[in-house]
């Protein structure tokens, strides 16, 4: 019995500030899975999308710091790449996305998340300073244990 390949990458999405300002969009799930999606199909075409659709799939998405995990197929891993390189917008809202790490272990790929995410919380808390509700401080350590609650 073979066993079936994954890879995991960390990801940061960036929002044009300007726009999001105007028009805000939140960062889900759906969302993300989406402009892969449209990006794979405008790219490789049905055939490329049909054979990397199967193991696609957005794992875990911080809508306050951006960082996101995302997991495909081994044989995949280049082409999905290729295709989230060439996402420009969700809606109308210009983005991009940072890769920040490559991963064949969902364990290694949480490290890598939890030390981004904490690191741009801390940058964020310094720059909010007392405009920081205890609601969003909330909201953010509840994405801190649905990283670390991501199955080993």
């Amino acid at each position: 019995m073979v066993h079936f390949k994954n890879r995991y990458i960390v990801m940061e999405v960036f929002i044009d500030a300007g726009r999001a300002e105007r028009d805000p969009v939140i960062l889900t799930q759906s969302n993300i899975l989406k402009v892969i999606r449209d990006s794979i199909q405008l790219n490789f075409g049905e055939c490329g999308l049909a054979a990397s659709i199967g193991s696609l799939q957005v794992k875990y998405v911080n809508p306050l710091t951006k960082i996101c995990i995302i997991r495909m197929s081994r044989e995949d891993h280049q082409k999905v790449l290729s295709a989230i390189t060439m996402v420009r917008s969700i809606g109308n809202i210009p983005i991009s996305f940072n890769l920040l790490d490559v991963s064949g272990t969902i364990r290694a790929c949480k490290k890598a998340a939890l030390e981004c995410d904490e690191a741009k919380f801390e940058q964020y808390k310094m720059a909010a300073g007392d405009r920081i509700t205890p609601d969003i401080i909330q909201a953010v350590q509840s994405c801190f244990e649905k990283i670390r609650g991501l199955e080993s």
